[in-house]
């Protein structure tokens, strides 16, 4: 396994001793996952090898013929479509082994194509599958916070985008900010809210004034589970350029500049395929480790701590 960071976010990145899942598309194989390897996903990002943050990519075959690897992604407590941060930490991963060098790279994944450049300086843009924004101005009633009103949008996961005035995002206070964006999750679930198709919102992205000069807006992102993202989150700041695109506040080819909870920062944009909203999402990852996770039959934790 190699392990890094993407602007603060950790992603480890399984190379090998993990079972080939079955199926026939990369889509196919996070479906079989699913139910076979729950207790491999368990054991990778939980305690006590790893923690609630941990974001886990297992390398397997690809779709296309010109994709260098297919991913499946996943975390404390999902299987995830796609993730960001986790794909610039894939290539990094990848040019850190001697696979790929500075240039385009493709990868698939399960919600779709997606591409990336890694740079000479070591920064990747992503490629990522299309945005879009689901519905705008969507209302619930939240213990404790009365009504909140935000966008439902796509961007890779489904994101549920909004303002709290009054709360501030500040790193100290990120305990009661996971308790107010999980608060908003339960009521976006009470109340019956989805993505697409009836699809579960797990991801909640509060926004607000950013700290740092070069950034337009800071975020708190709770990602499925009871994590929160160090990183702004790409496949949220694509979520979330989408819907300022569709509320007519960011234009084709004008840079967003995201900071996260942490103050790091990824730079995006988007562009126009058709009616398609194309975004891309530059940050930079770094290799933090490389090693092998052992499993003792004798350990009553070898499934990690659930």
């Amino acid at each position: 396994m190699i392990d890094s960071h993407t602007e603060g976010e950790p992603t480890r990145v399984v190379l090998g001793g993990w079972p080939v899942p079955a199926g026939a598309s990369v889509l196919a194989r996070r479906e079989a996952m699913r139910g076979a390897h729950e207790a491999f996903r368990r054991a990778v990002v939980l305690e006590p090898r790893g923690h609630d943050a941990v974001v886990g990519a297992l390398l397997v075959p690809p779709d296309r013929a010109e994709a260098v690897s297919g991913v499946v992604f996943f975390n404390d407590v999902a299987w995830l479509g796609m993730c960001g941060h986790g794909t610039i930490g894939v290539v990094r991963t990848l040019a850190h082994l001697g696979r790929i060098g500075p240039g385009p790279v493709e990868l698939d994944t399960p919600v779709g194509p997606v591409g990336a450049i890694l740079h000479d300086d070591g920064a990747v843009t992503i490629r990522n599958v299309p945005a879009w924004l689901e519905r705008g101005d969507v209302s619930v009633e939240v213990d404790g916070l009365g009504t909140v009103t935000g966008d439902v949008a796509w961007g890779g996961n489904w994101f549920f985008l909004t303002e709290l005035p009054g709360v501030p995002l500040h790193f100290a206070d990120r305990a009661e900010l996971l308790r107010l964006t999980t608060a908003i999750r339960t009521a976006l679930r009470r109340d019956g809210v989805t993505g697409r198709d009836g699809a579960e919102i797990d991801h909640v992205e509060l926004f607000g004034p950013p700290t740092r000069p070069d950034a337009d807006a800071r975020n708190f992102v709770l990602c499925p589970g009871a994590a929160y993202d160090r990183s702004p989150c790409g496949t949220g700041t694509s979520a979330k350029m989408a819907a300022l695109h569709a509320h007519g506040r960011l234009a084709i080819g004008a840079e967003w500049r995201q900071e996260s909870i942490i103050g790091s920062r990824f730079t995006g944009w988007l562009e126009q395929h058709g009616e398609e909203l194309i975004p891309h999402v530059r940050g930079t990852a770094f290799i933090t480790g490389r090693g092998t996770l052992l499993f003792d039959p004798a350990d009553p934790f070898r499934s990690g701590i659930t």
